[in-house]
């Protein structure tokens, strides 16, 4: 049998071809390329804004085909529903676009819907922050519009949680890096194009968690969030448990909403409201902690923060990035975006063996430190796909992963055969 160092140095060897299929290029985006940061888990990636780099991932505009997705995203969804982890619940309907999806003969306000929608809450997900901490995240970036939250950040030597779109990512490669490189910040799981969740098919909820997941993978130097935000807040009991067994991630929605992705909408929000919500809770009671939805979507939802910041130190807010309210690492095999900390190796692919722990009960809101936190091995796979194109109710252009717990030396034998199938997918 070979030594585990040198099954591990095959391993890292195989997903380093695996992470940089060269494929025909795809449209240039308008923005400059630039390199991952050298440090990480030892792969040699392609550098982010190149042809290279979004060639394996889907094509906005063009549907994702179920064929198109890794096989071992569906083997993992297929393990999870046979062992009976994923809810028989069919989607959701809705109706009329931009409207609260509906289920015909159900109750979404309880088991076995619980829809996040109908403000039903599953204890496994964050929706509240520890008691005065300002819990600190940002939707829908990365965007042009993002760079006067970024420098208000990056001047103030701030880290948030900035839940990221996947085709966002494609089309804004410079801002991303900004946010990752330059911000240290956290990322996270938004979608792959910001769609209603509930009312998709199970493949469809994989396709749209697992292509950002790898994006937001090979653009880190492979990181692996452990963190994903449904957008509009729809989550349910079927979707939230693929997001965990599949990927390992948790959901997280908020406890208070500004209202800022309507701004300039018929009937929806204006800025002195956005303004006058946000210091009344930033000035109101610290219990629970905030978790405020908010957005990089303009120059009006990332100027109400801007305006908004200097109240969070003046009562006493203690500011923290929502990924750090557990304690833990930010990613599954990685502690933080510093340069310099550990990534270890790891492929979105696998089925998922850890366990998302449950929110504590001391009415803090506080996660508890899980099983996945920190140094787990998973498994990556690409491949060339595509998908649909939406506009979403916030007004945002938008388009329609398995994670494997298991140590770095014991499973290097596992890992490698997983990600020899999926070369061997790709190859056919």
């Amino acid at each position: 049998m070979p030594a585990p160092a040198t099954v591990l140095s095959t391993l890292l060897l195989a997903a380093a071809a695996l992470a940089n299929p060269h494929a025909h290029a795809h449209a240039d985006h308008a923005h400059t390329a630039a390199p991952c940061p050298a440090a990480g888990d030892g792969v040699s990636y392609a550098q982010v804004g190149t042809p290279e780099w979004s060639a394996s991932f889907p094509t906005p505009g063009v549907p994702i085909q179920t064929s198109q997705i890794p096989q071992a995203w569906l083997t993992a969804l297929s393990a999870a529903k046979s062992a009976g982890k994923v809810p028989s619940l069919a989607p959701s309907t809705q109706a009329v676009p931009y409207t609260n999806p509906t289920y015909p003969g159900q109750d979404p306000n309880n088991m076995p819907v619980c829809s996040a929608t109908y403000k039903c809450r599953n204890p496994e997900d964050l929706w509240d922050a520890p008691d005065g901490v300002f819990g600190s995240s940002f939707d829908d970036g990365p965007l042009d519009t993002s760079m006067p939250l970024y420098n208000l950040l990056h001047e103030n030597n701030l880290v948030t949680t900035h839940f990221m779109i996947g085709v966002n990512i494609l089309s804004y490669p410079t801002e991303f890096l900004f946010a990752f490189q330059t911000l240290q910040s956290d990322i996270a799981v938004h979608t792959w194009t910001h769609p209603y969740m509930t009312t998709l098919s199970d493949e469809q909820v994989v396709a749209e968690l697992g292509f950002t997941m790898q994006l937001i993978h090979n653009s880190t130097s492979g990181r692996l969030p452990k963190y994903w935000r449904p957008p509009f807040g729809d989550s349910d009991e079927r979707v939230r448990a693929i997001a965990k067994e599949v990927f390992g991630l948790r959901t997280v929605i908020w406890n208070q909403d500004t209202e800022d992705w309507s701004i300039g909408e018929a009937g929806g929000a204006t800025r002195p409201q956005v303004d006058a919500n946000l210091q009344k809770w930033i000035t109101g009671p610290k219990s629970p902690g905030l978790i405020i939805l908010e957005h990089e979507l303009s120059n009006d939802t990332t100027g109400a923060f801007i305006q908004a910041f200097p109240l969070i130190a003046q009562n006493g807010w203690k500011f923290e990035s929502l990924a750090r309210l557990d304690g833990g690492d930010v990613y599954h095999n990685s502690p933080d975006s510093k340069p310099d900390s550990e990534v270890l190796p790891g492929v979105v692919g696998a089925s998922f063996s850890g366990s998302v722990g449950p929110i504590s009960s001391s009415g803090s809101g506080a996660p508890a430190t899980t099983a996945t936190s920190g140094k787990n091995n998973v498994a990556q796979t690409t491949t060339k796909s595509a998908a649909s194109s939406t506009k979403s109710a916030d007004g945002s252009s938008k388009t329609s992963g398995a994670l494997a717990g298991v140590s770095p030396v014991s499973a290097a034998l596992a890992a490698f055969a997983g990600v020899l199938s999926a070369a061997l997918a790709l190859s056919s």
